[in-house]
């Protein structure tokens, strides 16, 4: 608490004219934090309270110390944080208490206000234990009862209500004291007359003198015992715990240290496991819950099991009021079960066979010893005798169907996937072996198996991002290589085969007019583009533009075509998302016969476009997004 600053309540603010807007200076707030400082420190003395004179701890926060408005006082005071004498509910104290019995004293005359069957003062005639008189003592004023005390009105507590021991008077026990001293005396007695008669052999020591039973009884009768000294109260405590003995709560006083159930005292857990240096203390005490599954613990449980299953299939068996019953009907339960379990194996293998597997090997082979030696140098290879075979995998491995050399998979071309030994992309085909992969290559370059000539269309693809003149080069150049290998040489001797020839040139060179015509006129369709695009975007310019806006344009357009194609994939990849999410919620019930599964390579802007969209499992906001996506896109 840095200062002192007194509240006042609203009339005394009125009535004084305070103002409440006056604020303390910059210089007042710092030397006040400097002084609570120096009083936390104790290098500046506290402030002392009005009320009690004491110092006040200068760490108690201001919203405890300061005092509210309306409990005024004149100087820094925890008094409102203390309980108010006014306030406080005197309670009953620990010696009240309801007295019993009566006084002992009768009057010679009814009073008024007393029984008027007993004449006696403190309880009223439809509360009366006596008999009730022909002629009550307030006609006869003779043979008058006793008063009963005037009991006091205790105010108890919600302890003192609860209190099993209240009111009890230790004075009644000392009746039970004597009587255990008079049975005491007693065997004394009777154990010197047995003595002297000689029909009791008097107890001897290891030397062979007498031992006197009652010289050491008092001694080991208060080994290990707490006795209370005063004679009204005196009461000898017994069967408790060693001291030296340390409670199972003290083993262990970590925060995660096992339970400790004070009703039962007992510890479920160990203490000791895991606490370094007692290692010998955990070995010795495993916790108390092992009992639970130890003994006939298990048995009775198992028990209870099987009662609630007879009780199901149609016969009353219960573990607690037919324990007898129960377990002959286990027996029978168990003998029959044996049995059938006998005869079917017994079926089985006489069916089978394989009864020779279910004989005990020998002990040798249980051992799994062999007289093999192998040795091995610091880096774990092998430097003497023969390495063990390493252990295949419990699938199977080496097996090719289909009289194939090779597993499916193994061959790939074009985004179809197959077997390397014949190159075909069917599974389960029969191999053709090599004249399959000679098939093959020469479909993959246009020509047959025959030498016949088979002139094959190249595959166009509209470049996007080379200049028009480098695209038709390069298309040309593709095209020459692409018909190279097709030409025969030239025919000198057959005039049929010349035919052929210029036949196929002639075919070729109208195909070629045609791919320049088409050429063309996509390319005139991208200028008419690019320039309507221009034009749109030349309204957006400034007017200080130079005369290189064209080839910016070009560029420009060139982005928005990327711009374009990507926002073109992510629509794609959250499409194929939400579908992927949809028959996941449907299941293969709700699958359409028409379902197209597409093994083509994907492009570099769909991966972009995949990479975008995708949620790793391991991200904290990825069940968020997943939902977020799906309330968005699957409705």
């Amino acid at each position: 608490m840095a200062s002192y600053k007194q509240n006042l309540p609203p009339s005394a603010v009125v009535r004084q004219h305070v103002s409440l807007a006056d604020k303390k200076s910059k210089a007042e707030v710092q030397r006040d934090r400097q002084l609570e400082e120096d009083r936390k420190a104790g290098t500046a003395p506290a402030m002392v309270d009005v009320q009690t004179g004491r110092d006040i701890n200068p760490h108690i926060p201001m919203f405890i110390s300061q005092n509210p408005w309306y409990v005024p006082s004149e100087g820094p005071t925890l008094k409102h944080q203390r309980p108010h004498e006014e306030r406080q509910k005197n309670m009953t104290q620990i010696h009240e208490w309801y007295q019993k019995g009566t006084t002992g004293k009768s009057a010679t005359k009814f009073r008024k206000g007393a029984c008027e069957n007993c004449g006696a003062m403190g309880h009223q005639k439809r509360d009366c234990f006596d008999r009730p008189r022909k002629s009550n003592a307030k006609e006869t004023n003779a043979n008058i009862a006793e008063d009963d005390y005037v009991q006091p009105k205790l105010s108890l507590g919600f302890d003192a209500k609860r209190d099993r021991w209240n009111g009890y008077d230790p004075a009644t026990h000392k009746q039970v004291i004597e009587d255990y001293e008079h049975l005491e005396e007693a065997r004394k007695v009777v154990k010197e007359h047995e003595m002297k008669e000689g029909e009791s052999e008097v107890p001897t020591t290891e030397e062979g003198a007498p031992k006197d039973e009652d010289m050491y009884a008092e001694d080991a009768d208060m080994a290990g015992v707490s006795v209370d000294m005063d004679s009204r109260t005196r009461i000898t405590v017994r069967n408790l715990r060693i001291r030296e003995d340390t409670a199972k709560y003290l083993y262990n006083l970590a925060e995660n240290s096992p339970y400790y159930d004070p009703k039962s005292r007992s510890m479920r857990e160990n203490p000791f496991a895991g606490v370094a240096g007692k290692e010998l203390e955990a070995a010795r005490f495993s916790g108390d819950n092992f009992v639970r599954y130890s003994g006939e613990v298990t048995a009775a449980n198992e028990a209870q099991v099987f009662a609630w299953q007879a009780t199901r299939g149609g016969v009353y068996a219960h573990s607690i009021a037919e324990p007898t019953k129960l377990e002959a009907l286990k027996k029978e339960y168990e003998k029959g079960k044996t049995t059938l379990k006998n005869e079917t194996q017994k079926e089985l293998l006489d069916k089978y066979g394989g009864g020779e597997h279910m004989e005990r090997p020998a002990d040798e082979l249980l051992l799994a010893q062999t007289e093999s030696y192998i040795e091995y140098n610091r880096k774990g290879k092998v430097i003497k005798g023969k390495e063990r075979a390493a252990i295949s995998s419990r699938f199977k491995e080496d097996i090719y169907p289909q009289n194939h050399t090779s597993v499916f998979g193994s061959f790939w071309r074009e985004g179809n996937w197959g077997y390397k030994c014949c190159h075909q992309f069917v599974r389960n085909s029969y191999c053709t072996g090599k004249q399959g992969v000679d098939a093959e290559s020469s479909a993959a370059k246009g020509t047959t198996t025959s030498n016949e000539q088979v002139f094959k269309a190249p595959k166009l693809v509209e470049p996007t991002e080379v200049k028009e003149e480098e695209m038709v080069k390069e298309e040309s150049e593709e095209e020459e290589e692409s018909v190279e290998p097709t030409k025969s040489p030239t025919p000198s001797d057959d005039e049929e085969k010349m035919k052929q020839y210029e036949e196929e040139r002639r075919l070729e060179k109208e195909r070629r007019e045609r791919e320049q015509r088409r050429r063309d006129k996509n390319r005139e369709k991208r200028g008419r583009k690019k320039a309507k695009l221009g034009k749109r975007k030349r309204r957006h310019r400034d007017s200080d533009e130079d005369s290189n806006s064209s080839g910016s344009s070009d560029s420009e357009s060139d982005s928005d075509k990327e711009r374009k194609e990507t926002r073109r994939a992510l629509k794609k990849a959250n499409r194929e998302r939400a579908e992927g999410m949809k028959a996941a919620k449907e299941g293969d019930r709700g699958r359409k016969y028409n379902t197209d599964y597409s093994n083509t390579a994907p492009t570099e802007k769909e991966m972009e476009a995949y990479r975008m969209t995708s949620v790793h499992s391991a991200d904290p906001m990825a069940a968020y997004m997943n939902s977020k996506f799906e309330k968005k896109h699957c409705k």
